[in-house]
């Protein structure tokens, strides 16, 4: 991408910086998880810079020691405890996060604001190049107002926060923060530290790095589920049989990552600005399909994966005149990954350059009227070589202009929300797929129209209509071919048209003394909807995958109450809990593949300045809605604790923690996850960590 440092050098140009306040970003500030008690406002989206409570959608953040307690390597585990989320679990070392039964391009995953530039969005198995080991803060947003971020978030946003680009000027001669944890399940061990520096002048420096490594990832219970036990026991293959057997440590999920970033930033009277530059490289184990077929060899390949990253970000607070904020972030990313086989030579190469820029006009407040216009562009070009390529080269480019308007008239607060995108999508011809040049162009509408009514202290009601419309991505036009870690054989469809949705979302939040209660219920009534499932063919040895589209109905709810059950002096016994379903039909079809079931989780905490302990149990039902080919996937019930130790009170600079995932070690296996059938989730996991801030 020839034009990405000119129109990075432009945007940085095109940006007066005259002096900003040094006071921390709203943003970036810590805030406990939605459910706990409230200690003053929580800004959610940078964009909106709107209290929690006041969002028309469900909203959840962690940051903290809460965010410390739920880290994992990937980001789709950090949040699968969420309301609203699931992972897609493609073993330890690649889990994309999944809302409201949506995955892949239908949810964004970003690095405040802008998008993560990887090849996640492709393929389960590919793993997301953003770090939640030095994450500051993860925002978790779902329902319309996510659609700011472009027509591919029509399922949410998550973004992650962290301080790259320093925000504020420390009070210390030099802040440090650190990391670190070890799990038994697969022998993880983990770190990761970050500095910032006051150099004089409101500039600050920034430093931070994370590594870890971690060995097979042991399961509780057997690997097959157990439709594919019995069938492997009735094989006349003594090798095949053994597979019924199959205990332990799920082979070649071995990983090891690490990363460095360094920031810049200047910070002054009413405007600031900075840059950071970053390298990541993940090398990591995917999943055995293990095949029941003797004449099949079961492919164990390995991912090397490597990104280098630059990122922009710079607000102007102007005193006088429409905006008191003009925000612009800008990113591009170089990424490519290698899966390698087991004889150790590169089988595919997968490479992706993009480039996205963000700018968003904060209008001054005027009375009952507030609101934010922006505009966003980006490009993607992206390649995949190899005799395995499932995909041609393809080049991605999309524009869009939005806007949210706010009206508060005190006990009613009224919003309404438009985007117009335009998107093209190009596939250059590929004799080994057999597929000609194509281009397909898409023009996108989003609105939304809503409004929340406090009618009662402390409890709103919100509503919010919505229209939705997605352009299909180029792996959902252009696929083509065998792909080996996942084994399967993915077929797009160039002809498809825009995804479209009509829906609703009603929420309810509301305290009444030390109990709170938060409900969000949802209805989407898709249009041609755009999903991937087995189609129960071979090609080239591999189960196919094939792209459809169909009408589709989408619906749930999310719950969650908390209440304090007792005090004991300054500490609290506090139990919580959440209930999140979601459904997804294709008409005429039925279930959606890969959704979700009901899933339950309550909770008991102790809480004191000195120590945190929570014990909770997790039910996830049976899942037997399944689509064509689909096993069903049965419930299971884990436990967990975990003990944390603060001990100079809460604001001291050490936190010690002690944890036990799944104490009774179940077989659990993900729905969501398209290999769940071969690699359940992780077994007793004994975890101890520890971090440091000064």
């Amino acid at each position: 991408m020839k034009s990405a440092i000119s129109f990075v050098a432009l945007l940085v140009t095109g940006t007066s910086v005259p002096a900003l306040a040094q006071s921390a970003d709203a943003g970036a500030a810590r805030a406990k998880p939605i459910m706990h008690e409230a200690q003053g406002p929580e800004i959610v989206v940078t964009a909106l810079q709107r209290d929690r409570a006041d969002l028309l959608g469900g909203a959840s953040v962690l940051s903290g020691v809460e965010l410390d307690a739920s880290r994992r390597t990937t980001i789709g585990e950090t949040l699968a405890a969420l309301p609203g989320v699931s992972a897609t679990s493609f073993g330890p070392s690649s889990s994309r996060p999944i809302l409201r039964g949506l995955q892949a391009d239908r949810i964004r995953v970003l690095i405040d604001g802008i998008g993560s530039f990887d090849a996640s969005g492709a393929s389960a198995d590919h793993a997301v190049s953003i770090n939640p080991l030095t994450a500051e803060r993860i925002e978790v947003l779902r329902g319309p107002s996510a659609l700011l971020y472009g027509s591919s978030a029509i399922g949410g946003v998550v973004s992650v926060i962290d301080n790259r680009i320093p925000r504020n000027v420390p009070d210390e001669v030099v802040h440090m923060q650190a990391d670190a944890e070890y799990g038994s399940a697969a022998d993880e061990r983990r770190i990761a530290g970050a500095i910032d520096v006051p150099l004089g002048g409101g500039f600050v420096l920034h430093a931070d790095g994370s590594y870890a490594k971690q060995d097979d990832l042991r399961a509780g219970g057997y690997l097959l589920s157990k439709p594919l036990r019995g069938e492997a026991a009735q094989s006349p293959s003594a090798e095949i049989r053994e597979l019924a057997e199959l205990k332990g440590k799920i082979p070649n999920t071995a990983a090891e990552t690490s990363e460095v970033a360094l920031g810049l930033g200047y910070v002054a009277e009413g405007g600031k600005i900075g840059f950071s530059v970053a390298r990541s490289d993940n090398r990591y184990g995917v999943p055995i399909r293990f095949s029941l077929d003797p004449d099949v060899e079961a492919e164990a390949p390995t991912l090397d994966v490597r990104q280098y990253r630059a990122d922009l970000r710079a607000e102007v607070n102007p005193e006088t005149g429409p905006f008191d904020a003009i925000r612009l972030r800008a990113g591009y990313g170089d990424y490519r990954h290698f899966e390698i086989e087991e004889d150790g030579h590169v089988a595919t190469a997968f490479y992706n350059e993009g480039l996205e820029g963000r700018l968003e006009l904060s209008q001054r407040q005027r009375g009952v009227w507030s609101g934010v216009i922006g505009g966003q562009y980006l490009t993607r070009d992206f390649n995949v070589v190899g005799h395995e390529a499932f995909l041609p080269p393809t080049s991605t480019e999309q524009g869009g202009v939005f806007t949210v308007q706010n009206f508060d008239f005190g006990r009613f607060r009224a919003e309404v929300g438009a985007r117009y995108e335009h998107s093209s999508v190009s596939a250059h011809a590929s004799e080994d797929l057999g597929t000609p040049e194509a281009q397909q162009s898409f023009n996108a509408f989003t609105a939304s129209i809503g409004g929340l009514y406090e009618f009662a202290h402390d409890w709103k009601f919100g509503l919010n209509l919505s229209h939705t419309e997605r352009a299909p991505t180029a792996e959902e036009l252009f696929a083509n071919g065998p792909h080996l870690a996942t084994q399967s054989f993915e077929v797009g469809n160039p002809d498809f048209s825009k995804e479209k949705s009509n829906g609703a979302e009603a929420t309810l939040r509301g305290r009444v003394g030390d109990f709170s209660i938060e409900l969000s219920a949802y209805y989407n009534d898709f249009s041609n909807f755009i999903y991937q499932a087995p189609t129960g063919d071979i090609e080239d040895d591999l189960p196919v995958y094939a792209f459809a589209a169909g009408g589709a109905k989408q619906y749930g709810f999310e719950a969650e109450a908390n209440a304090t059950l007792m005090r004991i002096g300054e500490a609290k016994i506090v139990a919580d809990a959440l209930v999140d379903y979601v459904r997804v039909k294709i008409d005429g079809v039925g279930p959606a593949p890969f959704i979700p079931p009901l899933r339950m989780l309550g909770g008991l905490e102790y809480q004191s300045d000195p120590i945190v302990g929570r014990i909770e149990v997790e039910r996830v039902t049976k899942q037997d809605r399944v689509a064509a080919f689909e096993t069903t996937t049965p419930g299971y019930t884990m436990a967990n604790a975990r003990i944390e130790w603060r001990p100079m009170g809460p604001e001291g600079l050490l936190t010690l923690r002690l944890a036990a995932n799944n104490i009774f070690d179940v077989e659990a296996r993900r729905h969501a996850s398209i290999i769940g059938d071969y690699a359940p989730l992780a077994g007793r996991d004994i975890r101890v960590g520890a971090s440091i801030r000064f």
